[in-house]
């Protein structure tokens, strides 16, 4: 963390084909190795799967998946005394983001279909229709917040 000042944002080129920040946050997300032009196709061939199965246009889908996944509590640990609480706190709106991004990611490539852009397509459908193993993890983690709400006043 710097010392002097706060270190400004770089700007979020948007992607060629839709000429959106979001997707190139999640194709640089979805990246391994400096392979962009792998994570691209990934992605937009899960788009196009994704219109096939639900006549919308992919990148609709895409934001609304990635509308419902975005978390609104979480919990952060917090030592007090001796005793650490977990205490509920709201998530900044790039930490939503970036949130979202990895638990689709995570839960894609744990799905059974056979390439990973099915399996992405599928954790976006599955996410747009409120269903799916990161809308489940985003629920946990609201239930996490919940059950905490007690050690609120410990919010920093």
């Amino acid at each position: 963390m710097p010392r002097r000042r706060k270190r400004p944002k770089r700007p979020i080129a948007p992607d060629y084909r839709y000429s959106d920040t979001l997707v190139t946050q999640f194709v640089s997300s979805l990246m391994k190795r400096g392979k962009r032009s792998t994570a691209e196709n990934l992605f937009y061939d899960a788009c196009d799967v994704m219109e096939k199965k639900t006549g919308e246009a992919g990148v609709d889908v895409f934001r609304k998946a990635m509308n419902n996944v975005k978390p609104v509590l979480e919990v952060r640990s917090r030592r007090v005394g001796g005793a650490t609480y977990q205490v509920p706190v709201e998530v900044r709106q790039d930490r939503r983001t970036a949130l979202a991004i990895r638990w689709i990611i995570q839960y894609a490539k744990a799905r059974n279909e056979k390439s990973m852009a099915d399996k992405l397509a599928a954790e976006f459908v599955a996410a747009a229709n409120n269903e799916g193993g990161s809308i489940k993890k985003k629920e946990d983690t609201h239930k996490m917040a919940e059950a905490n709400k007690a050690f609120a006043h410990f919010r920093w």
